[in-house]
């Protein structure tokens, strides 16, 4: 179809369901104290900083990086708790591995499962990747799993992977363990146990893996504080990960996110305190959240805690909240069960004070 129209061209030859969607939106932080990506709000101490910079001086960048990563790999083994009789494979962050599963599994009229309201890219992946998708919704009292409708839903679809994040984002809340197993027995292709939020929490899946055949764990190192490091990790039985790793774009982790994290997880006690902070932390604003007036507050095993505001109100106490310098996610809009609620990334206890002052004056 030759012709000089941009528009025509795009139209044309851009997929449908790809011209459908809307990039993933990412909020100007830029002089707010930022409360709106489940970060680490901690930085490295200044001898940390100095003895990293110092490694990085003698890191060669003109050659191409260990495909394997063989020298962080075992790092991540022990950090983690990977069984030894796993396979790893290693993903620029926890999206690439998403994406790499999807691929792999795409096919005709084959679906990809989760539930909803959930981690965004499970949907946008799918599409991406020419997937149908199936969201299921969850209880909307408590954001708890609907095994009836989940269980009614795979039979339907009979999905060729099912995501499930454990805890979930954007609501923080643990899955029923229990449902989760009968998730893993029932489904006939791949589950996906999506531990992103695990320094924040006890419960894991990652001593499951080898029990059931269809079970992989996914996990990143954003949230214990390298979410600029760019790193994921899948650990599974390695009859899958050897299918999933001729997906995997060759040098997918570069040089310097592997002699950094590397080096990071030589010093894991630091981040580890950190962890337990950011835990204290929750602990004192989730107390402090459910004294102010109007707030219904939901149970958090992640680093953010949602809030339901009084009805019509989310947009302007975000707005307010960002003129007060703070910047958290408004998720009034996103879905049904997710109105007049906004989230709220756990900070410092300097931003969190910010925060609660902010919302006592808003409210």
């Amino acid at each position: 179809m030759p012709t000089n129209d941009l528009e025509q061209l795009v139209q044309h030859w851009v997929r449908p369901e790809i011209r459908s969607l809307a990039a993933y939106h990412v909020a100007d932080a830029a002089g707010l104290i930022k409360l709106d990506a489940m970060e680490n709000p901690y930085t490295w101490p200044d001898q940390l900083r100095d003895e990293w910079a110092a490694m990085l001086r003698d890191i060669d960048v003109n050659r191409y990086p260990d495909p394997l990563a063989s020298g962080l790999v075992p790092q991540l083994r022990q950090s983690m708790g990977i069984p030894d009789h796993m396979g790893v494979m290693l993903g620029n962050g926890s999206d690439e591995i998403i994406q790499i599963i999807a691929m792999a599994l795409a096919g005709p009229g084959r679906t990809l499962l989760s539930v909803e309201p959930g981690f965004v890219m499970y949907k946008m992946i799918a599409g991406f990747c020419g997937m149908k998708y199936c969201g299921v919704s969850l209880k909307g009292d408590d954001f708890s799993l609907d095994m009836p409708a989940l269980r009614q839903a795979i039979d339907e679809t009979e999905p060729a992977v099912v995501f499930l994040a454990y805890p979930n984002n954007p609501t923080g809340n643990l899955f029923d363990r229990d449902q989760i197993v009968d998730i893993i027995e029932s489904a006939p292709g791949l589950v996906v146990v999506d531990e992103a939020y695990v320094p924040f929490t006890d419960a894991t899946f990652m001593g499951e893996l080898g029990r059931y055949d269809n079970l992989v764990v996914m996990r990143t190192v954003s949230k214990m504080g390298l979410a600029g490091l760019r790193l994921g990790l899948l650990a599974g039985p390695r009859r899958w990960l050897d299918e999933f790793d001729k997906v995997r774009l060759p040098y997918n982790i570069n040089v310097l996110t592997q002699v950094s994290a590397e080096f990071a997880l030589r010093h894991q006690a630091v981040f580890d305190r950190q962890t337990e902070a950011i835990r204290a932390e929750r602990a004192r604003l989730t107390d402090a959240l459910v004294r102010l007036p109007g707030l219904t507050v939901f149970p958090s095993d992640a680093n953010l805690v949602l809030v339901r505001v009084p009805v019509g109100r989310a947009e302007a106490l975000f707005d307010g909240l960002k003129a007060a310098g703070v910047l958290i996610k408004k998720l009034d809009g996103g879905h049904p069960l997710l109105a007049d609620t906004l989230r709220l990334t756990v900070g410092t206890a300097e931003e969190n004070d910010a925060l609660l002052r902010a919302l006592e004056t808003l409210l």
